[in-house]
């Protein structure tokens, strides 16, 4: 097995020199995390740097950077950079670059990207760890949609199998938002039945899609973020119990988030070899900013309600 190369590490004093160099991006290819300790001056162009760029122990959090932390929290970001680094860059590569796109041109690059890793090795790795799952039809729809005095509610009905995204409940929520988007004013609950709210998309059709190009199409044109999109601004998300992956993202994207005390929120993609594709690069950084979305993204850190809340990712804790 071939050791992973070590970090490039540099004192906040030495960033400017070594960015007025040539072949810093091309050292950075093969040491895809560059750390940097200390205070920083201004330094745009880490943004182009094909690496995760962390300042550590700085006052100034640094906007240059993709992420700033603790010594101590350093290495989480190590461990999850050195596992999988193609999907680690690569995410911080498209957070960087949604920020200077509108909503829906980031949601394209996003799907890109992500077709790009899922064809990669790895996901590939990931995906020689899991077993086959096969689901049975199910004979209830995967949504309950209701109206009250208070808009249109609509429940995620799959508690079985913890409201996992299925290409029928992606299909369904799809034509309810769209729907919904021709009543203007009409408020917008999501919620969810049983022990979870969205444990993200469904394992069982992890693969199917063996074509990432046509994969990428079938995103870009079906995925829930650009139905969402629209009438985001007046819908709120009520989460119980974890919500993973797609249940994040989507969540992200809503005018206000409100959480029990038992929920919780975790963004697994990084380990899987993928990023976050159900249009977390573009919700998550709007919501929590960059620093703290990368910071989730790459560790995978399951945080709590009340963190969440720390966060900005929620609203209100009921």
């Amino acid at each position: 097995m071939t050791t992973p190369p070590e970090p490039l590490r540099l004192r906040g004093a030495e960033l400017a020199s070594r960015l007025s160099l040539p072949g810093l991006a091309r050292e950075l290819f093969d040491r895809p995390l560059l750390i940097v300790e200390g205070a920083a001056p201004p330094a745009p162009a880490l943004r182009d740097l094909p690496a995760v760029t962390v300042l550590v122990d700085a006052d100034d959090t640094h906007a240059d950077f993709d992420l700033s932390v603790s010594a101590d929290a350093l290495p989480l970001i190590d461990a999850a950079v050195t596992a999988n680094p193609n999907a680690a860059t690569v995410l911080v590569q498209q957070v960087r670059l949604a920020e200077l796109l509108s909503p829906r041109a980031g949601l394209a690059a996003e799907s890109l990207a992500y077709g790009a890793l899922q064809g990669g090795a790895e996901h590939a790795d990931w995906r020689s760890t899991q077993g086959r799952r096969v689901r049975p039809a199910l004979d209830t729809p995967p949504l309950q949609v209701s109206e009250t005095d208070a808009g249109i509610v609509v429940t995620l009905d799959r508690p079985r199998l913890r409201n996992a995204l299925s290409t029928e409940m992606r299909d369904a929520l799809v034509e309810v938002l769209e729907a919904a988007a021709l009543r203007p004013g009409v408020p917008i609950t999501i919620t969810a039945n049983g022990p979870a709210f969205c444990i993200g998309g469904d394992l069982a059709e992890f693969g199917t899609a063996t074509d990432p190009a046509e994969a990428h199409r079938i995103r870009h044109t079906a995925n829930v973020a650009p139905a969402l999109l629209p009438v985001a601004d007046r819908t709120t998300v009520i989460i119980d119990g974890p919500a993973v992956g797609a249940g994040v993202e989507l969540a992200a994207f809503a005018n206000r988030v409100e959480a029990t005390a038992q929920a919780s929120f975790a963004l697994p993609e990084v380990a899987m070899g993928l990023i976050p594709g159900a249009g977390g690069t573009v919700s998550g950084p709007r919501r929590i900013g960059r620093h703290a979305f990368n910071w989730l993204a790459l560790t995978g850190q399951r945080i709590g309600a009340p963190q969440a809340m720390r966060l900005g990712l929620v609203d209100d804790v009921r």
